[in-house]
């Protein structure tokens, strides 16, 4: 089976993550993979058997979907380039995948990775409501999403994210880790992940614990300056690290004592599961979709009102000062990241790209 997975680029992003885990989970058993994209470098390495295809030449106003659609229209015309399935991935591409897979006749599965409330406009709505319909499968990441989207395609499938790291052998070793509270995620996406409040709510916590530092890892050049513009009215520029993009997720989750996940909405966060199978200690807002799905409340995380930045606080001073509630989630976050394993997750995909072609 040839298999084609399609994003506007390959930069650092929850999407594209899922999409070179899958790519590489599926070349290992012996599928022939390419990933394709329409712009930016490549932030993950990839297993040397999938094939990189870059159509980035923007000679149209700079615009990755009208560039996207002829340049992938053009590559597709030769029928040797054609795979079987194309599965696209990330928010406006489906106006470049689906009609060309009309065109060829090539089967298609478009993934989402929010929840649709987190979208509002005008363009979105016109891929679900005229081509969705028209797409052989669609996977959404939680049930939350199930009943709009069958709506739109009876083909509704809920698959999650796998995790993309092995659980950590150290998670219930005592040794001390830093005394410091991890957030991960694009600065220029500050509102979309929460940095803003999050500065203000770390600000009161270290009032109270001036050992505690929080350290951002991320990039974005906007966001970088927002954000620390604010950390210096707060007072607390000092006690914030911005990492900037780092390859070494694995190990500054592993080697932290509390993640925080302070986003507005999400679709099912991955970066809480690489969270908790390091060992790090999760507190996260229950916005409408995703973390519930992840964590049990007071079990393997703590889950806090959605927005309530009062509780944020309160609830974060408890995990920081309470170190058996800390130990008891550590031990008991394995549990709730297995069903996720790229092995369980790899299965139902396979699964997935069958039913595909049988459509």
């Amino acid at each position: 089976m040839k298999i084609d997975f399609l994003s506007s680029s390959m930069e650092a992003g929850g999407a594209q993550r899922v999409i070179s885990i899958l790519a590489e989970y599926l070349v290992k058993k012996g599928y022939q993979v390419r990933i394709i994209t329409f712009r930016g470098d490549d932030h993950y390495q990839l297993d040397k058997r999938i094939e990189r295809i870059r159509l980035h030449r923007q000679p149209l106003f700079q615009s990755v979907i009208f560039n996207g659609f002829f340049n992938l229209m053009t590559f597709y015309r030769k029928k040797a380039n054609r795979p079987d399935i194309i599965s696209s991935h990330v928010d406006l591409l489906g106006l470049v995948t689906i009609p060309n897979s009309i065109l060829y006749k090539i089967k298609i599965i478009v993934s989402e990775h929010n929840n649709h409330l987190a979208y509002n406009n005008i363009i979105q709505k016109f891929i679900w409501n005229y081509l969705y319909p028209k797409v052989d499968i669609v996977t959404i990441l939680t049930k939350f999403d199930k009943d709009h989207f069958l709506k739109l395609n009876k083909n509704t499938i809920v698959v999650p994210n796998p995790s993309p790291f092995k659980v950590s052998q150290n998670i219930n070793s005592n040794n001390t880790k830093k005394q410091e509270i991890v957030a991960i995620g694009s600065l220029d996406r500050y509102v979309h992940k929460g940095f803003d409040n999050l500065l203000t709510i770390v600000k009161r916590v270290f009032d109270y614990n001036p050992n505690w530092n929080l350290k951002i890892v991320g990039e974005g050049a906007t966001g970088l300056k927002f954000l620390k513009n604010k950390a210096e009215q707060l007072k607390i520029l000092d006690k914030v690290e911005f990492t900037g993009y780092r390859s070494d997720i694995k190990e500054i989750l592993g080697n932290t004592e509390i993640f925080i996940l302070s986003s507005r909405f999400e679709g099912l966060p991955m970066v809480l599961l690489e969270a908790m199978s390091q060992g790090a200690a999760c507190i996260s807002y229950d916005c409408i979709s995703g973390p519930s799905d992840i964590i049990t409340h007071n079990c393997n995380g703590i889950l806090v009102e959605n927005q309530n930045i009062d509780a944020m606080v309160s609830q974060l001073n408890e995990l920081i000062n309470n170190d058996s509630l800390r130990r008891r989630i550590k031990k008991n976050a394995p549990m709730a990241v297995d069903k996720f394993s790229i092995e369980n997750v790899g299965k139902q995909w396979e699964q997935i790209f069958l039913r595909a072609l049988a459509n």
